[in-house]
C-alpha cells in the first residue's frame, strides 16, 4: 500500500486555528483588533463605505444604497460566521486564486443584496482601494489601543519619577558602575522616550487615509461614473470620511507612506517600552535587586524565583518589533509600477503582526510601570559598593588642579585595593581647606539630576 504523501495534511489540523498567542505571549489578550475577523469586517466596512458615498455625493440612489446597508450591516451567529454573517475560512480559502480576499469576497456581498442593489457594491473600485482602506481602520483602531497604553504608561512614571526625584541611585556605564545619579531621572529618561513615541504615533494615526484610486491609479472609473474629475475627488473625500479616515492627497497604490510611518512609530513606541522592559530586567537581577514588577513570573522548576515576566514579554516584542518595521520598507522600495507585485501582499502580515505585538508590548508596560517597586536597601547599598569611587570623576576635578591628576590616581587605586577614600584625602596637606565631608557626599555630585527630572515632569503635565 503506497505510503500518504508527505505533503498531506491532516484534516483536523487543517481546521484548527493557526495562532491563539500560544508562541506569542506578549499580544495575548490584546489582538482583537487585528484577527483575520476583524480584518474581514473592515473590508465589508469599506465596502459599505464605498456605496455610502455614492448616495452621500447624489450618485446613487440612497434607498438603493440604504438596502445594501442593510442587507451587509448584519452579525451572523452561526459557527464560523462573524460580523456581516461571512465565513473567514472561506473568504480566505477562496482568495488563494486571485491572490488576495477582497476578490471573493465581493462575490459574496454581492450575492447577499437585492439584485436590484448589486450594481452599486465594488462600483469603480479595484481590490486595493478596498484592503488598503480596510487594514487603515484595522491599523486605526489598534494603534489608538497602543497610543492609550502609552499615556497610560505616561502617566504613571510621571508619578513614580516625581515620588523618586531625589532618590540616590549609581549611573552605569558599560555595565559598570559610574558616577552618582537618581532614580528620578532614569524614569523621567523613560518618560521621554514614551511620550516622544505616543506622539509620534499620534500623528501618524491621524494622517492615516483612504484609499479609493481605481485599476490603474488614475480614478478613471470614478471620473465615468461621477462625470468628472472634480466629482470623483469629491467622492474620494466622501468615501474617507464613511471609513472615518483621512483624505488622501493622492492615490498611494505604490506610494506607501501611510504604511511606512505608521510603522515607523509603532517600532519607536516598542523601542520606548523596550528601553525601560530592559533596564527593569536588568536592575532586578538577584544580586542587584534596586527595582522589581509589582507582579513576578514564577519558575515550573524553582519555586524561589520571581521572574520580571512583563519586562520579558516586552523585551520579545522590542526584538521582532524592528524587524517587522523593516518589511514594510522593503516592500515599500519594491512596489513597482501602478500596482506592487507581491510586495504589496508581503507587506499584510508583517503590518497586522506589528500591531499586534506593540498593543501587547505597550499594554504590558502600562501594568508594569504602574506596579514598579524600589528596593532602598539594595539601591543605598549598590552605591556603596565601590567605597565612594562613584566619586573619582569628582576629586579628578577638585582634587587635580591642587595634587594632580597622578596622585589622584593613586587614591583611587588604592582605595579600589582596600583602603578608606575619607581617610586618603583628609591626609591630603592640600586638601585642608575642602569641605571633605561634602566633597564626598554622592548627593552633592548628581549634577543637574533633579532639574532635568522636573522639565520632563512639566513639559509632561
Amino acid at each position: 500500500m503506497p505510503s500518504e504523501s508527505p505533503l498531506a495534511e491532516d484534516p483536523a489540523a487543517a481546521r484548527e486555528p493557526l495562532d491563539e498567542g500560544l508562541l506569542s505571549p506578549v499580544s495575548v489578550g490584546h489582538d482583537g483588533d487585528v484577527t483575520d475577523a476583524a480584518v474581514l469586517r473592515a473590508l465589508v466596512s469599506a465596502e459599505v463605505a464605498l456605496a455610502r458615498a455614492y448616495a452621500r455625493t447624489g450618485h446613487a440612489p440612497r434607498e438603493t444604497v440604504a438596502q445594501i446597508d442593510r442587507a451587509l450591516d448584519w452579525r451572523g451567529t452561526e459557527e464560523g460566521c462573524v460580523g456581516h454573517g461571512l465565513d473567514v475560512a472561506g473568504i480566505a480559502g477562496a482568495a488563494v486564486a486571485g491572490g488576495n480576499p477582497v476578490i471573493p469576497l465581493v462575490g459574496a456581498l454581492k450575492a447577499a443584496v437585492p439584485e436590484g442593489s448589486r450594481l452599486w457594491v465594488h462600483r469603480g473600485a479595484t481590490s486595493q482601494d478596498i484592503l488598503d482602506t480596510a487594514l487603515m481602520r484595522v491599523a486605526a483602531s489598534a494603534s489608538a489601543r497602543v497610543a492609550s497604553a502609552l499615556r497610560e504608561t505616561e502617566r504613571s512614571l510621571a508619578g513614580f519619577a516625581g515620588a523618586h526625584r531625589d532618590t540616590l541611585t549609581v549611573a552605569r556605564t558599560l555595565t559598570q558602575h559610574a558616577v552618582p545619579t537618581t532614580v528620578g531621572l532614569r524614569a523621567a529618561g523613560w518618560l521621554g522616550g514614551v511620550r516622544r513615541a505616543r506622539r509620534r504615533l499620534d500623528a501618524a494615526r491621524a494622517a492615516l487615509p483612504a484609499q479609493l484610486a481605481g485599476a490603474g491609479g488614475t480614478l478613471a472609473s470614478f471620473v465615468e461614473i461621477t462625470g468628472s474629475p472634480a466629482a470623483a475627488l469629491e467622492l474620494t473625500a466622501a468615501f474617507a470620511a464613511e471609513a472615518g479616515l483621512a483624505v488622501p492627497d493622492a492615490p498611494w497604490h505604490t506610494h506607501r507612506w501611510p504604511v511606512t510611518e505608521l510603522g515607523d512609530a509603532l517600532v519607536q513606541a516598542v523601542d520606548a517600552v523596550g528601553k525601560i522592559a530592559a533596564d527593569v530586567a536588568t536592575l532586578s537581577r538577584t544580586e542587584v535587586g534596586e527595582l522589581a514588577e509589582g507582579a513576578g513570573g514564577g519558575s515550573s522548576a524553582m519555586p524561589q524565583k520571581q521572574n520580571p515576566a512583563a519586562s520579558v514579554l516586552i523585551r520579545s516584542a522590542a526584538i521582532r518589533a524592528p524587524q517587522l518595521g523593516a518589511t514594510l520598507h522593503v516592500a515599500s522600495a519594491l512596489a513597482v509600477d501602478e500596482r506592487p507585485d507581491g510586495a504589496w501582499h508581503a507587506e499584510w502580515p508583517a503590518l497586522r503582526e506589528l500591531l499586534r505585538t506593540a498593543r501587547g508590548a505597550t499594554a504590558h508596560a502600562a501594568a508594569l510601570v504602574a506596579g514598579l517597586r524600589v528596593d532602598d536597601a539594595s539601591v543605598a547599598r549598590n552605591l556603596a559598593t565601590t567605597r565612594g569611587l562613584v566619586l573619582a570623576e569628582r576629586l579628578s576635578l577638585v582634587l587635580g588642579p591642587l595634587i594632580g591628576e597622578q596622585r589622584v590616581a593613586e587614591i583611587v587605586a588604592a582605595v579600589a585595593r582596600g583602603d578608606d577614600l575619607g581617610d586618603r584625602v583628609r591626609r591630603l596637606p592640600e586638601a585642608a581647606a575642602l569641605d571633605i565631608d561634602g566633597l564626598l557626599d554622592a548627593a552633592g555630585y548628581t549634577g543637574a539630576a533633579a532639574s532635568l527630572t522636573d522639565h520632563l515632569l512639566e513639559e509632561q503635565s
